[in-house]
């Protein structure tokens, strides 16, 4: 299976059309077409269904297109990686988090990099643990950040001294919004739109809440799709505080949940890798970044 064919699969896969895609190749849409037969046949799988309407794939098609991109994303980083063998620092650093205000740790290291090193960048992808873990076994990413224990004969890793605190964003016309906080008994029957992560499901048992009394309207896997629902109305939004902005003239506010349900992450990676001089120098930077906190926001 030659790379080159996979990268044009994923682009017509990407534009959902040959003669797009052939375009943005600059090849001939004769030649991207036969590729892709040549490809079909050599796996025995129909991988793309044709149409006036454009491209589909086929439920094979879209499992080679889910590892094509592995594939692709892992050899382009192993290039980069070759490739940096002078003094210069240079290249990008692949992290995998999920959504937390300690992101705040990874752009404030990034920033102090870019002083001095402004040919280094960053490839930020949001996922829940699970797919963070799995990347970095994979090599696919540089670190993670995620908000469980990990295999410590697998990855090294530290803590994050910044904690995530769960609560409700609601329009600030709501009724709860005129409460400080939000006790166990104000979600009784509620609207809520809750996080999709399998790590999150277990929140509200943990806080007290149950099944007969819980009615969960929505889930999200980003929360910025989860607070447009919730600023149009449909409910509240279970999610941590400081990751959409409340201030001046903002439609929403935050509640935090009382008694106070906070989550703490790690920062990992995985153990005996041989990172690349933009890796390394990010992880230096990043442990110096980290022992800067303030305790004032260590408790915020």
């Amino acid at each position: 299976m030659d790379i080159r064919v996979l990268r044009y699969f994923l682009a017509v896969a990407r534009e959902q059309s040959f003669s797009v895609a052939a375009e943005r190749l600059f090849l001939s849409q004769p030649t991207l077409s036969r590729q892709l037969r040549e490809l079909e046949e050599e796996l025995g799988k129909t991988l793309l269904i044709r149409s006036n309407k454009g491209v589909t794939l086929t439920e094979e098609g879209m499992i080679l297109r889910k590892r094509a991109e592995e594939i692709v994303e892992l050899l382009d980083k192993t290039e980069q990686e070759v490739r940096q063998s002078s003094d210069h620092i240079s290249g990008k650093v692949y992290i995998g988090a999920g959504e937390t205000y300690a992101v705040r740790l990874i752009a404030d290291t990034a920033k102090r990099i870019q002083a001095e090193h402004p040919d280094v960048t960053y490839s930020l992808y949001s996922a829940d643990a699970t797919d963070v873990l799995e990347r970095l076994e994979r090599g696919i990413i540089d670190f993670g950040i995620i908000f469980r224990s990990y295999d410590t004969i697998k990855y090294d890793g530290m803590e994050i001294p910044l904690k995530d605190s769960f609560g409700l964003l609601m329009r600030r016309d709501h009724p709860l919004a005129e409460k400080p906080c939000v006790t166990l008994e104000d979600l009784a029957y509620l609207p809520l739109i809750t996080p999709k992560q399998q790590n999150h499901q277990e929140l509200l048992k943990r806080f007290g809440l149950s099944e007969e009394k819980k009615r969960v309207v929505a889930e999200y896997n980003l929360v910025y799709n989860g607070s447009v629902m919730a600023r149009e109305g449909l409910g509240c939004c279970l999610c941590f505080d400081r990751l959409i902005n409340v201030s001046g003239d903002s439609e929403m506010c935050f509640r935090p949940l009382s008694p106070a349900l906070e989550v703490g992450c790690c920062f990992v990676w995985k153990r005996y890798t041989v990172f690349t001089k933009a890796a390394q120098l990010f992880l230096e930077c990043f442990r110096e970044t980290v022992a800067q906190v303030s305790p004032e926001e260590m408790q915020r």
